[in-house]
């Protein structure tokens, strides 16, 4: 199975010029890279999700690259167009070139109420533009404590299943085209994170849990995020049910993401 390593840029960099300096980093860094393996990251898809203001401009200087572009969100009005001030629909951010969007982060769902019904919505509309979707799950620090990861994780997971229920003729596009991202809420930008086999045995039940909804979600790829860094990046790729990382700090700096996505490509 190929790895994927996606950074989250959130609201980053703060002007253009800071974002043509990260990318001219990044470039130069991947010229490097292939210069010395030859194969330019060969196991391992890379890709970035810059803030909307900056997508369309980030997308043209990567169309000539391995690097795939992602919307960091979409609106669950329309798919297309409306009455909708300040929405960006799928179709717009398919009409600029980004391929794939994440859906479901836990900052979204803090500050935005997001539910499993809009994210349902969201995803539906992506899939219809044939954007690829990064969903993220995950529990919050009284969640883990009080034992109840796996709930939360599971009824968040109801939004595939209805998904799948609701248009079954998607089945075979969702192998393809939708990506699990395993974060619990209390290890992103915190420094704590889980360890590698708490995260494994996580992922094993997210794999188990997709695979009962449809057969061939069994292999669906489940990435995790919450603090991953150049440091720790090789002891969670070792591990075989973690089929990649989002990126959040450590993708702002050309050298630590690409540590992190080498880690995953051996």
């Amino acid at each position: 199975m190929q790895a994927w390593v996606i950074g989250n840029w959130k609201q980053n960099p703060a002007t253009s010029h800071e974002v043509d300096v990260l990318l001219d980093d990044l470039c130069a860094a991947m010229n490097t890279a292939k210069q010395i393996s030859h194969d330019n990251f060969a196991h391992c898809q890379i890709m970035v999700a810059p803030s909307l203001i900056h997508l369309a401009a980030v997308q043209a200087r990567l169309k000539d690259t391995p690097i795939l572009c992602a919307a960091q969100d979409i609106s669950a009005h329309s798919a297309s167009t409306g009455a909708y001030t300040g929405e960006c629909s799928a179709q717009q951010i398919a009409d600029v070139g980004a391929t794939w969007t994440i859906l479901g982060h836990s900052e979204r769902r803090q500050y935005h109420q997001e539910s499993n019904d809009i994210l349902l919505q969201k995803m539906t509309h992506a899939l219809s533009q044939k954007l690829g979707v990064v969903f993220c799950i995950g529990e919050t620090q009284a969640q883990y404590d009080a034992k109840q990861t796996l709930t939360v994780l599971d009824n968040q997971l109801t939004v595939v299943k209805a998904l799948i229920d609701q248009q079954p003729e998607l089945l075979d596009t969702l192998s393809t085209r939708l990506i699990i991202a395993y974060e619990p809420v209390w290890a992103i930008g915190t420094g704590k994170v889980p360890t590698v086999s708490e995260v494994s045995a996580t992922h094993k039940h997210i794999k188990q849990t997709l695979a009962e909804f449809a057969d061939s979600q069994a292999n669906m790829t489940v990435l995790y995020g919450g603090s991953v860094n150049a440091d720790n990046a090789d002891s969670f790729a070792a591990d075989p049910m973690i089929d990649g990382a989002l990126v959040g700090g450590a993708s702002l700096k050309a050298e630590s993401f690409l540590t992190i996505a080498s880690a995953f490509d051996k």
